[in-house]
Formats: structure tokens, C-alpha cells, sequence
């Protein structure tokens, strides 16, 4: 692995902010930091960074012990939240300061910033000012001086949480395409679990300075391993849970070979609102393929365009419903509600997994 973090805590008075995290980083890997606010992510980037110090741990990139290296001399880009765009300079003053600084020759500064410039599809504004220009050009400028002196690591802390819906989805791809293209190794900061999703090779869960699950974006929204991370990420229900788990007082049929908690063998049984379905409570009797099958009533019925979102009550539980397309369901339909055994996500209760 590339970087490489052993047991990073960092206490804030008797707050553990980061508590004793693990985590390697391949040679050209995305990686996402995702979790909630408070829950250490930015301090263990900026630890990382070398802006904050570890209390305890050890930092390597490659065969480089980072502990006792300063930020400056780190050799990372780092691209925050704010700009931070030197207003004073022009766009291509601007990507040119890292170089600068490296007192690379101007002919090879010129190329350098030239070719960034058309990186980031903006080849005609290397005279204008950050002021002249709108929220994501100022963070495609960023990242683009970010990325001027080739860091050995590229460091993103929540950059796209300032701009705008439709510019910040338009952005996730820029940047994931730049990065694969140029090959840097990335460690990026989120709150937003759609972000996280779309650009991450991984994404390491957080929650109150620990790491709750490592994994490509799929194993986490599939396969989760915790509560907190199946119900951070994504929109999940909640079934029914014990060693013998319920729904409307009929028993769930699980997936087969299916275990319990190592204590107790007791089980949370979830299911994502995809996957499962609605049918009308006159459709006939349920085909024999051995799905959950419960009767339900519809609550509420949102169409949303590309989905319809459906609220179904199945005895004193409510479930949340997401079809493709409009399904025409109206509230006090009767409904049978179907669910896979196969579909259902298990989560241990009362011992480790």
C-alpha cells in the first residue's frame, strides 16, 4: 500500500476525535472519508496533511515515515472547502504558485499550467481573476493548483459542499476522471453519501472517531456491517430483530445459511426501500418462490419522476416503498408487500460479528 496510518488518535481533552484508525491507501486509489459532523474524518485528514499533530501512531507514504515531516515538506495538494484562491492573482498566476515556489524554469511553469488549464476544460481564462468567475470554476482553479506540483497525494476536504446542486454533481465526475486519468492517489472528506458513492474506489465509514466499515461503495449499501452504517448510508427499514425475528407476527424467512449474533444469535433483519415490492392484495395468491409475503396498507404515495416512493404500514410497522416510474399506488390500498429472502441485510445484535 501507498499510505499507510497504524493506530492514529488524536484527544481533544477527554474526547478521542480519532481513536486508534487503521487504514491503507493504494498507489492510485480514491478514497473517501465519509461520516457524519463531529466524527473525526477532518481532523484525521488534516493529521495526514500534517496540519494537526497525532497524539500516538504512525503515518507512512511508500518507505517515508511522515511523523516528524512537516506539512510543507510533505509534498501533498490539498484542496479545501473554501477556495482559498489568491484574489491578487490571475488563474494562471495562480496554478503557477506551487511551481513557483519548486523555482521550476518558467518555460516548464508555462507547460505545466497550459496543459492543467485544459485539464480542467478552462484554456481561456488564464487572465481573468478569481473574482470573475463563478463558484465551480474558482474550485476546478483549486484543484488544478492543487495538482500543478504532481503531489505524491492528493488531500480533498469536503470541496464541493459549497457550490450548488447541479454544479456539484457535475463536478463528482470531473474530478473522478482527472484523478483517474492523472493517476494521483486521493483521499477526500464527505458528509454526503451520494458523493461518496459516485467517486469513491472506497469509502471508509466514520462514526465518534472510529471506523465502522471499509469497502468499495456496493459492499457498504449491501452488505453493511454495523447499525450506524446501515442507516448512514442510503434509506433502509427495519423488519423485525431477535433470534427468531418477526414481522405483523409471522416469522421472516432469511437467507439461507443465515447466523445470529455470536452471544446470543440474535439477529436486526433490514431491507433497503428498492428492494422490496408492492403487488394489489387482489393480484391473487403469491407465486411459491419462497419470498417474505405480507399484506400491507399504502400510507402515502410520491411520485418523483423517475421513482415512486410509497409509505406501507404492515401491521404496526411502517415501510418505506421505491419503485421505478409511477405506479399509480393511492392511499388505503390494500397491497401485498413482497421481500426476497435473499435481499434482506442481517446485522448481529448482542456480540461481535
Amino acid at each position: 500500500m501507498y499510505l499507510r496510518l497504524r493506530n492514529i488518535t488524536k484527544k481533544f481533552g477527554a474526547v478521542r476525535a480519532v481513536d486508534e484508525i487503521n487504514l491503507d491507501v493504494g498507489e492510485h486509489e480514491f478514497v473517501c472519508i465519509l461520516g457524519p459532523s463531529g466524527c473525526g474524518k477532518t481532523t484525521l485528514l488534516r493529521i495526514v496533511a500534517g496540519l494537526a499533530t497525532a497524539d500516538q501512531g504512525e503515518i507512512a507514504l511508500g518507505d517515508r515515515d511522515l511523523m516528524r515531516i512537516p506539512a510543507r515538506l510533505r509534498g501533498f495538494g490539498i484542496v479545501f472547502q473554501s477556495y482559498s484562491l489568491f484574489p491578487n492573482m490571475t488563474v494562471a498566476e495562480n496554478i503557477a504558485y506551487g511551481l513557483e515556489i519548486q523555482r521550476r524554469p518558467r518555460e516548464a511553469i508555462r507547460k505545466r499550467v497550459d496543459e492543467l488549464l485544459a485539464l480542467i476544460g478552462m484554456s481561456d481564462i488564464g487572465r481573468k481573476y478569481p473574482e470573475q468567475l463563478s463558484g465551480g470554476q474558482q474550485q476546478r482553479v483549486a484543484l488544478a493548483r492543487a495538482l500543478a506540483p504532481e503531489p505524491a497525494l492528493l488531500l480533498l476536504d469536503e470541496p464541493l459542499s459549497a457550490l450548488d446542486a447541479q454544479v456539484r454533481a457535475g463536478l463528482r465526475h470531473e474530478i473522478r476522471a482527472l484523478q483517474r486519468r492523472l493517476g494521483v492517489p486521493t483521499l477526500m472528506v464527505t458528509h454526503d453519501q451520494e458523493e461518496a458513492m459516485v467517486m469513491a474506489d472506497r469509502i471508509v465509514c466514520m462514526n465518534k472517531g472510529r471506523i465502522e466499515q471499509v469497502g468499495p461503495p456496493e459492499a457498504l449499501y449491501l452488505t453493511p456491517q454495523t447499525d450506524f452504517v446501515a442507516n448512514f448510508i442510503g434509506q433502509i427499514n427495519t423488519l423485525g430483530m431477535g433470534t427468531r425475528p418477526e414481522l405483523d407476527g409471522r416469522p421472516l424467512r432469511l437467507p439461507e445459511g443465515a447466523a445470529g449474533g455470536a452471544a446470543t444469535g440474535a439477529v436486526k433483519v433490514l431491507a433497503r426501500p428498492e428492494h422490496i415490492r408492492l403487488a394489489s392484495a387482489n393480484a391473487g395468491a403469491p407465486d411459491t418462490g419462497g419470498d417474505n409475503v405480507f399484506a400491507g396498507t399504502v400510507r402515502e404515495s410520491l411520485f418523483l419522476g423517475s421513482i415512486t416512493r410509497t409509505q406501507v404500514r404492515v401491521g404496526a410497522t411502517e415501510l418505506r416503498v421505491e419503485e421505478p416510474g409511477r405506479t399509480g399506488w393511492r392511499e388505503g390500498d390494500a397491497v401485498q408487500v413482497r421481500i426476497a429472502p435473499a435481499a434482506l441485510i442481517l446485522i448481529p445484535q448482542g456480540g461481535p460479528a
